[in-house]
Order: C-alpha cells, then structure tokens, then sequence
C-alpha cells in the first residue's frame, strides 16, 4: 500500500504514541472498551477517570482538541438517539425543565453516552496517531483472520480510487451543462451511480487478474512487519490496566 494513501484521520507525528507498535495500540485499545463497557452505570467517578487516561494519552501523542472534537462528529447519531431514550421511555417518570422524562430512560441514555463517547475517543486516538497500512499489519500480527483483513486492506486501498473516478464522472457531468438542482435530475444520478459500480466491478476484475498472474494464491505477504518488544507492549497495555485499576477501586 503506497504512502500516498494516508487517510485524513492520520496525524502525522513522532510522538511515543505514534512510534509504538500497531498491534500494541490494537489490543490495547480493545482492552480499555472492554474495561469501559464493564463498568456499571452508576460509578460516575470512573468514567470521568477514564477520560482523564484518554486526555493523557492525547497529550503524549500531541493530538489537538480541535482535531478530537472534529472526529468525533461520527458520535452525533448516537447523542440524537440517546437523547430520544428518556422522551420514549417507560417506567418512573420525573419531570425536569417541564418534560416528562422516564428515570430508567435516564440511565440508559447516560449509560450510552458515556460509553460510546469513550470508545469513539480511544477510536480516534488510534486513528490519529497510526496509518491505516500499520492497522492492518497490527491486525496481521494479532493473527485476525486473513481473509477479514484483506478485505479491509482491497477495501482501503482502492476507496481513493473509486473517489477519483466518482469526481471524474462529476465534472464530465457538469461541463455538459448538468446541474442536480431538483428530483428531475435523480434518474441522471441514478445512471451514474449504476455505471461507477460496473466500471469498479471491472477493475476488481482487472486487479484480481492481475494478481493471480503474479502468483497470488489466497494470501498476502507480510510487508514492512513490525514487531514489538516487552517494553511496548507494557507502555501500550499501561492505558487498559490503569483503567483496569480504576474499575477495581471502584467495587
């Protein structure tokens, strides 16, 4: 996978957090949602703790607020639906700023925030500070299953692909004099649509062709491995086991 394919969610830095392993930065990552997810409801103090652990890895991997709080946009979907849980709810009802709202609604919908706002945060986190290619070499290295993570890996390589024949298509339109102004115009969109996806089923043909003339087999070699050493894998597992800690403080 060429260097030219640096996602928008990368960025670049050489912080201890940006040189540290993928496959380290992988587990520990799921390690800490899992630690999040484990943690009941109402142990308000953890997840603020949590929070805190996420705050300090930003700080060492020099990742910009702003650069958090733009990525996390993906969470609104998420927000608007657990807003939603008290209105709809049912059970105990109590009335706050003149709406009635369900009290197990409540504590659903604080339970989702707060996790979910944690796990995109750690999402974002690794996102930041490692090029998709490493992510998937972590995943290689963490022995996920081959097929899965080529996928993932056609999936990423070619997306930028498909995005330039998509603006091509889109500015052959328009210096036709085609403007999508109105519904009229959807049967045009329709056929655009429709002609993007045979022209990327030909060249995933073309590609996978290409492939197998040079040997492949099923199976892609592993390039630029990247190993770790102990102490990577303990400053990476640091972030799950201080969360680990907090969690048993707290029962």
């Amino acid at each position: 996978m060429g260097a030219g394919h640096r996602h928008q969610l990368y960025l670049p830095g050489g912080s201890v957090v940006h040189r540290l392993p993928p496959q380290c930065k992988l587990l520990a990552v799921l390690a800490f949602a899992l630690v999040v997810v484990a943690t009941p409801r109402e142990r308000f103090w953890c997840f603020g703790a949590y929070a805190a652990l996420l705050g300090g890895v930003a700080l060492a991997a020099r990742v910009p607020v702003g650069h958090m709080a733009r990525r996390m946009v993906i969470e609104v979907p998420f927000v608007l639906f657990a807003l939603l849980i008290p209105v709809i709810g049912l059970g105990e009802r109590i009335t706050v700023m003149g709406l009635s709202l369900s009290v197990p609604g409540l504590w659903a919908a604080w339970n989702i925030l707060a996790k979910a706002t944690l796990g995109v945060a750690a999402s974002v986190l690794l996102a930041s500070t490692t090029e998709p290619r490493e992510v998937l070499i972590g995943a290689q290295r963490l022995r996920l299953p081959s097929l899965l993570v080529q996928i993932a890996m056609f999936m990423l390589r070619y997306l930028d692909v498909i995005m330039d024949e998509m603006r091509r298509m889109r500015v052959a339109r328009e210096s036709r004099g085609f403007e999508a102004r109105n519904f009229r115009q959807i049967p045009v969109v329709a056929r655009s649509a429709g002609s993007l996806f045979i022209r990327s089923y030909e060249r995933g043909e073309r590609v996978h062709l290409a492939m197998l003339s040079r040997g492949y087999s099923g199976r892609m070699p592993m390039i630029n491995d990247i190993s770790a050493s102990v102490g990577q894998w303990g400053m990476a597992l640091a972030l799950p086991a201080a969360a680990l800690a907090v969690l048993g403080l707290s029962l």
